[in-house]
């Protein structure tokens, strides 16, 4: 029996527009503007502290690119099987395969390098920059909304998202409406930068107490969201993998802020801390050997702005 609903959100009908003979990628471009919407919202919560503008434009110029490359490196570590034939394969990202835990470790550590070197408060910048990271993040899930990826199990709910035969997983074909996980996970995020945004202009946590909570707090809602999820993917005692990493990050970044809010942090305790916490994180991420679902449908790169798919 098909399973249908009268009330539903649409999916779009293609996953980017079409700019003459060009095709742009709606998740290229969701990425695009997520990374500057993130700069420009550090930049002001960082100039307001007395910091130098010119830093932030420095570390998004470094991590950015780190950011891919530890993404994408999480994704030919764990989803191998996904990349194309060819040589020129690994580099394929217009065909899917960024993963959020990898890009977010790699360009963090990449990012305290660049602090470290122009001597700034590491510990301060961390937390001006962690609302631009749910910032991006909930743009970037807009991407995978126009993909027609990543979403939960069936629903009848009035805001269940319809989804077209061709991208449903197996054994789901009879259903049409999913769990939207895209847009609970925009509104989450979204709604968690304005919290941070408000404890960062209030001054009253201590450094880097409001990126250890951005960690704790968009790990939590990961483990919410896994549990909805239904693309393929490793699983331990029945439960999807990034489960358990999302729950060890979770714990990792509350017992992180305690310690900050119990500790005199000194400059270098925060860089050393800091660091640790990056690396920690691309430990876990890496051996989380998640296998998410990514569309392959022979598409070439005609355009820059690439489809990326954030997990």
């Amino acid at each position: 029996m098909r399973v249908v609903t009268l009330a539903a959100i649409p999916s779009p009908s293609e996953s980017g527009v079409r700019l003459g003979p060009l095709f742009v990628h709606a998740y290229g471009l969701m990425y695009v503007i997520g990374v500057l919407a993130a700069v420009a919202l550090t930049r002001a919560l960082w100039t307001r502290r007395g910091g130098d503008r010119d830093v932030v434009a420095d570390v998004a110029l470094w991590g950015f690119p780190a950011g891919l490359i530890g993404g994408r490196l999480y994704f030919l570590a764990t989803s191998w099987n996904e990349v194309p034939n060819h040589w020129w394969g690994p580099l394929a990202i217009w065909k899917g395969g960024l993963g959020i835990w990898g890009g977010i470790a790699l360009g963090t550590l990449v990012g305290i390098w660049r602090l470290r070197r122009a001597g700034v408060d590491v510990a301060a910048f961390m937390d001006c920059a962690a609302p631009g990271l749910l910032v991006a993040q909930a743009i970037g899930r807009v991407g995978n909304y126009f993909n027609q990826e990543l979403f939960g199990g069936p629903t009848s709910l009035p805001w269940g998202l319809r989804i077209d035969a061709a991208h449903r997983p197996d054994g789901y074909g009879a259903f049409s409406t999913f769990q939207p996980t895209f847009l609970y996970e925009l509104i989450f995020n979204l709604m968690l930068a304005a919290l941070l945004v408000v404890l960062v202009r209030r001054g009253r946590i201590r450094a880097p107490g409001v990126f250890a909570l951005y960690v704790a707090g968009y790990s939590g809602f990961r483990i919410f969201e896994e549990s909805l999820r239904i693309d393929p993917a490793h699983h331990i005692l029945g439960l999807r993998l990034n489960f358990f990493v999302a729950i060890t990050l979770c714990a990792t970044g509350l017992a992180w802020f305690a310690w900050t809010q119990r500790t005199r942090f000194t400059r270098r305790t925060a860089r050393r801390g800091g660091a640790l916490l990056a690396a920690g994180w691309a430990t876990l991420s890496m051996a989380a050997c998640g296998h998410d679902h990514h569309r392959h449908d022979g598409a070439t790169p005609a355009a820059p702005a690439a489809v990326i798919a954030q997990r």
